[in-house]
């Protein structure tokens, strides 16, 4: 009975040691890509007569994640949003219980991208976060003056189409090994390219709170939407993807038999 207790013991602990280090990951991971979309949007996406636009700024975003899903995807799997591990929990491909240890670490590393780029941003002569600091926002706050219905819906469906990039994607049974995150690096190019002008692209409560937090004001007062339309788009991508697959699987299961 000791001998058992202490196995049981141990286990927790490995289990422990290898959580935490799959929580740092999805922290770094985070960090990286709220510094590297968000840091080009505020640093480089204007630059006088040089600056890299909305399109810049889009593909900014996805080889950040592109990168760190290479980088670190063997040990989190790379999620780096909120959105997305709900959406993994809810088409069976993540346990809920990680779910909430999983969303800290991604706030926590996207509030630590946010201080670190405030902190490069505040060295430009006139910089002021209540400017923007790539906070998302709709209404006055748009960069096309989209109205929260837009906005809303926009958030959604394309967190919705997101994860259903990366449920195909990352499908053992279906998908070629190794092309997961390129796929959902470009998904998330694409994702900026339509959605920019209408709320600075969140797709991601973590990326908007980093940012928003700082920027202080309309961006928090705001944030609620770029939480809930990413969660709820997340939600059903991951279930429809699950709703989709799942009736396949069982048929190749009972063609094999």
């Amino acid at each position: 009975m000791e001998d058992l207790a202490g196995r049981k013991q141990l286990g927790r602990r490995k289990h422990g040691n290898v959580f935490g280090r799959r929580s740092i990951a999805e922290m770094v991971g985070t960090f990286w890509l709220v510094l590297g979309g968000c840091g080009s949007a505020v640093l480089a996406a204007a630059f006088p007569g040089l600056g890299i636009g909305f399109a810049g700024v889009a593909l900014a975003f996805g080889l950040s994640v592109l990168t760190m899903a290479y980088a670190l995807g063997g040990i989190s799997g790379a999620h780096f949003n909120p959105a997305v591990s709900v959406g993994l929990w809810l088409g069976g491909r993540f346990p809920g219980r990680d779910v909430p240890a999983y969303v800290a670490a991604q706030v926590a590393g996207a509030l630590l991208a946010g201080g670190v780029l405030y902190a490069i941003a505040a060295g430009a002569p006139g910089f002021s976060p209540a400017a923007g600091f790539a906070a998302n926002g709709y209404g006055a706050h748009s960069p096309g003056g989209y109205a929260l219905p837009s906005a809303a819906v926009c958030e959604l469906v394309l967190t919705c189409g997101f994860l259903l990039v990366i449920m195909g994607v990352t499908d053992k049974q279906r998908a070629p090994a190794g092309f997961g995150p390129l796929a959902i690096g470009l998904a998330l190019t694409l994702i900026h390219l339509i959605s920019i002008p209408v709320t600075n692209t969140a797709v991601n409560p973590a990326r908007s709170t980093g940012v928003a937090l700082f920027a202080g004001g309309w961006a928090v007062r705001q944030l609620w939407l770029f939480w809930l339309a990413p969660l709820v788009g997340g939600a059903i991508g991951g279930l429809l993807y699950r709703a989709l697959a799942e009736p396949h699987a069982r048929r190749e299961t009972s063609f094999s038999t």
